[in-house]
């Protein structure tokens, strides 16, 4: 899984886009993330500070994909049905937690406004069910992190309409169900 983590870094690195889903997506792609898996844990939250660093956010981007990869290591794989907790949410608010400087003692509202990004985005997992699936989640918690990020910084993040590339790829696949559903994938 390390070595998995220090390609989704190296790939960020190379980003541009202000557009987490569009940094995502990109890496996705590439042959070292799998449909399913933890390495999602690090890619999700990666991709968020990747496109608040390139929107501006006055963040050393080396130094926070590097905690970012030392936190997702310490997920395991498949939290979503054992731990109810998804990583992509849990990704993108180590990402969070990283930017502020948030830590367990933190009084200021930080910590308050994580959690609220973080319930807001495993209520939209939520509202759409299972099975799991690691596109749909990172997906509908981009969308949230967008939401909260635009509105609790002084930056913004670009998003805009999603369509899943990865359906043809999940044998789990919801097809309608998802929101993110591209008929004539499957």
């Amino acid at each position: 899984m390390e070595e998995r983590g220090k390609k989704i870094i190296e790939a960020c690195l190379q980003e541009k886009s202000k557009n987490p889903i569009e940094i995502f997506c990109n890496i996705a792609k590439q042959d070292f993330i799998r449909i399913h898996g933890p390495e999602h844990h690090i890619l999700d939250g990666a991709a968020l500070l990747t496109a608040f660093y390139n929107a501006g956010g006055k963040i050393d981007l080396k130094e926070y994909l590097d905690e970012l990869m030392r936190r997702g290591l310490q997920m395991p794989g498949a939290t979503c049905g054992m731990w109810g907790v998804c990583g992509a949410v849990s990704s993108m608010g180590a990402a969070l937690s990283i930017i502020d400087g948030t830590g367990p003692l933190s009084a200021d509202s930080s910590w308050g406004k994580h959690m609220e990004f973080t319930s807001k985005a495993l209520a939209g997992l939520a509202q759409v069910g299972g099975p799991r699936c690691c596109k749909r989640d990172a997906f509908i918690s981009f969308q949230k992190a967008v939401e909260h990020i635009n509105e609790n910084y002084d930056l913004k993040l670009e998003s805009g309409h999603i369509e899943c590339e990865f359906s043809d790829r999940n044998e789990q696949c919801i097809s309608e169900r998802c929101p993110f559903y591209k008929k004539g994938t499957m």
